[in-house]
């Protein structure tokens, strides 16, 4: 199956100050994310950032929302994004799922996106935890749920589809 880009939104989860100082390689989650969504917006595919309990754990940081091209949110108390951002992704497909924590939030909102009948990718390494083994067996468990394993360069390349295009020139420059 392959992702098709026109049915194709992406969920950018928590990625929250208060959070990210904690997670696990934080700075090679924060470098392949802000290429993911850079990418995406390249290739015009929606972003939805989400923020869990803003009060307490603070915005999204400025490097993610820069590359999503947004600093509008979707609040949310519950783990899962599902219901929280159920009018945004109305009538996609493929739902690409990156940020924190892997094993809780991403995770849930995982499970219930596909009992919602959506396709959950999982954009491996745009996702981490505190603890590497909380990742490892988050990814484990989003795999037993039915959720597409990706990576950000492989999932851009799918969507991007051919070269010889200009936004396949922009997308081989963020490679770079």
């Amino acid at each position: 199956m392959r992702i098709e880009r026109s049915k194709t939104i992406a969920l950018a989860v928590d990625y929250q100050e208060r959070l990210l100082p904690a997670m696990h390689e934080r700075e090679k989650l924060i470098q392949n994310s802000v290429f993911l969504l850079e990418g995406l917006k390249i290739l015009q595919v929606p972003v939805v950032l989400t923020q869990q309990y803003t009060k307490g754990l603070g915005q999204t940081v400025p490097e993610i929302a820069k590359a999503a091209g947004t600093a509008e949110y979707v609040e949310k108390i519950s783990f899962s994004a599902l219901e929280p951002v159920r009018p945004q992704i109305e009538g996609m497909k493929y739902v690409l799922v990156c940020g924190v924590e892997a094993h809780i939030c991403v995770l849930q909102t995982v499970i219930d996106l596909r009992a919602a009948g959506y396709i959950p990718v999982l954009v491996e390494d745009c996702i981490s935890s505190r603890k590497e083994y909380q990742v490892k067996s988050a990814i484990e468990r989003a795999k037993c749920e039915g959720a597409i394993p990706a990576t950000c360069e492989s999932v851009l390349f799918e969507l991007l589809g051919q070269a010889g295009t200009p936004q396949s020139k922009q997308i081989q420059r963020l490679v770079k």
